[in-house]
């Protein structure tokens, strides 16, 4: 069970690297099954990680295997702990995202059919350092009626009941923040 978690894990990051999504340390993603979490290692690059990157904490925050888990799993955890329903969690540093983050108060506006079927509404989370308990409670509180929110001047959160459906929300968001970036400049 969780080698096939684990190569999940890995074939998602580095394709969340080659669709630009992420760069060099940022971004991680995490499954849960049952009590446990399996998260990005802290240092792992999202592009060469191996199975031996993925760390595995309970949901106390507890250290279940021989590496760290990523910094934001503080992050990862709040949200579990709001939405049972979610099984897994998608955080990634897009361009487009940032950039929106730094323009837009409350909500991203929805442009698409598409985002609106699937996302309903990108609400974006005020600034909180990195790593905290705090962002991990402005977030999780952000993604109670919503499968997906933005952190001003950080990155995305999407969930899922798989990685699958996380990730491609994730691309989703990216989209939606490109399309009302260039919408502004014509």
């Amino acid at each position: 069970m969780s080698r096939a978690i684990k190569t999940q894990l890995v074939k998602y990051s580095r394709l969340a690297h080659e669709r630009g999504l992420t760069a060099a340390f940022g971004g991680n993603l995490s499954i849960r099954k049952g009590n446990l979490v399996f998260i990005k290692a802290t240092g792992a690059v999202m592009d060469d990680m191996t199975a031996e990157q993925v760390a595995v904490i309970d949901m106390s925050g507890r250290q279940v295997s021989g590496v760290r888990p990523s910094s934001e799993y503080r992050l990862h955890l709040a949200i579990y702990e709001r939405r049972p329903d979610v099984k897994a969690i998608a955080h990634l540093h897009p361009p487009y995202s940032i950039v929106a983050s730094t323009l837009v108060e409350g909500e991203l506006p929805i442009i698409t059919p598409e985002a609106e079927i699937y996302l309903k509404r990108i609400p974006i989370a005020p600034f909180r350092p990195a790593g905290t308990q705090e962002l991990a409670d402005i977030v999780a509180k952000s993604v109670c009626h919503s499968d997906a929110a933005i952190m001003a001047n950080h990155g995305i959160v999407t969930v899922g009941k798989t990685l699958r459906e996380a990730f491609y929300k994730a691309e989703l968001v990216e989209e939606s923040a490109k399309l009302w970036y260039l919408s502004r400049k014509a």
